[in-house]
């Protein structure tokens, strides 16, 4: 499996979880959460590029 690929999709799941949450109560907890989404997929979407091979 390549490296990288597991946060990325893990990040994936996390901001569309919390974006649904975002129209809840729950504004802070999902905005924390997205956040917390989205710096996966980022980190995940580095280490993809730089062990391409």
């Amino acid at each position: 499996m390549r490296e990288g690929l597991i946060p990325t999709v893990l990040g994936t799941v996390v901001s569309a979880s919390a974006a649904t949450l975002l129209r809840s109560r729950y504004k802070l907890a999902a905005t924390g959460a997205l956040g917390f989404g989205l710096a996966h997929v980022v980190l995940g979407a580095i280490d993809l590029i730089e062990h391409r091979r």
